[in-house]
């Protein structure tokens, strides 16, 4: 008798790098996605080298994430006075073994999902179908009750269930029902493309402002060769009074520029026109900066959470995506060393659960966007020389720190073994 499939309930970034990765250990697996049709939506995204490295060992070249994005060459942060605080190169140029990737969040994910199709077949991704809630059966096995766009309701039997579903997780809100609802901390987020020529390296991340009130700009495609125009992927930030939580509709949409262009009024610099910028945009998406409090396991029995149905955080450390790939990583090597499962679910859920957890808060403190409230603490961000407001040694350090937590500390990551070594398999375990 065959094996159950692994039910994986979502097929975003997380989702699709898990069904690839347990494709690539022999696993069989298939995936229920609520949306009808698979578009390219979305934005920018940092792709860290820890999880380019993940996706080099699933198959991606270099060449793949040239066509959805290109290599990062520096990250900085400017201050309102338009002078540098800190900057630093990245991917390669920073001496990792892998480069880091500003991708077009929705190219990236087509990619992903043509990937699956050509691997495990047309009918491996299940359209129009969401896993609204679970059974952990006796015999260890799990049951996924599944809505489909048609009104209609079905079960499907799983030997596992991966909960990649978002942070609007149903899969999450059956394991945790008394989890508070969405954290907002005040912070208020309008993004856009606009087709631009890219500023500093031609392939920057530059954060730009104060803590409260900043430009995030960073090119998301290659320069054309006609033009010298890129795509530049910018977030406009500003932060409000969150006591009373979010009032809106929604949690994403549509905006128009004149919105919020006064915000940014007069930052106009002598490499970079703000308001400019943000008028060559075709549209605009309005949403907060919101995250999930952490939980105190990702696993139930047959069914673990993964990606931003476990570990939703703010944007600020460009690690969201990143994060998903190594937990859908980490996940095939706890099924290569126990099999698959509920003892993989375990080894996983302990391995990645606590450490994450602190990353969701470290993220809320800003991340490595903590800087700017140095600046801004110690001198309302306003300076000559950045060396008489902050050392370049505790810049540093401060860098070293959110690296480590983060999991992609230079020395340690290109030290490390694989994750998943070639060639290895996961042994498919029968329910008894």
């Amino acid at each position: 008798m065959a094996p159950k499939p692994v039910i994986i309930a979502g097929g975003g970034i997380g989702g699709l790098v898990t069904a690839l990765t347990l494709e690539q250990i022999g696993v069989p697996s298939v995936v229920f996605e609520a949306v009808r049709e698979m578009r390219p939506l979305g934005v920018g995204i940092n792709l860290q080298p820890n999880a380019v490295r993940e996706l080099g060992d699933l198959g991606f070249s270099e060449a793949d994430l040239d066509r959805v994005g290109l290599p990062a060459q520096e990250w900085a942060l400017v201050g309102l006075n338009g002078a540098d605080i800190y900057s630093e190169p990245r991917g390669r140029g920073a001496g990792y073994n892998w480069p880091q990737y500003a991708v077009h969040r929705g190219l990236f994910h087509m990619m992903l999902y043509d990937r699956v199709v050509a691997r495990l077949g047309a009918g491996a991704v299940k359209l129009g179908a969401r896993v609204a809630g679970y059974a952990n059966n006796p015999d260890g096995s799990v049951t996924a009750h599944v809505e489909h766009a048609d009104g209609s309701t079905s079960q499907a039997e799983g030997a596992l269930l991966i909960g990649a579903d978002g942070i609007h997780s149903a899969v999450r809100a059956q394991m945790h029902p008394g989890q508070p609802p969405i954290h907002w901390g005040g912070a208020l987020m309008w993004r856009g493309v606009t087709m631009a020529k890219p500023i500093r390296t031609g392939s920057s991340f530059v954060g730009l402002g104060t803590h409260r009130h900043r430009m995030v700009i960073y090119p998301i495609s290659h320069p054309d060769p006609q033009t010298g125009l890129a795509m530049i992927n910018w977030i406009a930030e500003i932060t409000l009074d969150s006591s009373e939580g979010w009032k809106q509709t929604g949690w994403f949409r549509q905006a128009a520029i004149e919105d919020f262009i006064q915000h940014f009024d007069g930052w106009t610099y002598d490499w970079l026109d703000v308001p400019a910028l943000l008028r060559g945009a075709e549209v605009a998406y309005e949403n907060p900066m919101i995250d999930r409090e952490p939980v105190s396991t990702w696993r139930d029995g047959a069914v673990a959470l993964l990606g931003d149905a476990a570990h939703a955080m703010y944007p600020t450390g460009s690690n969201g995506a990143s994060q998903a790939v190594i937990d859908a990583r980490i996940l095939g090597a706890c099924m290569v060393a126990h099999g698959v499962t509920p003892a993989a679910l375990a080894a996983y859920d302990e391995k990645l659960c606590g450490p994450v957890s602190q990353l969701i808060l470290r993220n809320r403190g800003a991340g490595p966007f903590g800087l700017l409230n140095m600046v801004d603490e110690r001198c309302g961000g306003t300076f000559d020389n950045i060396d008489d407001v902050i050392p370049a040694k505790e810049r540093a350090e401060f860098m070293a720190g959110y690296k480590a937590a983060a999991g992609f500390a230079i020395e340690s990551l290109n030290k490390a073994p694989r994750t998943i070594p070639e060639g290895a398999r996961a042994r498919a375990v029968e329910p008894a």
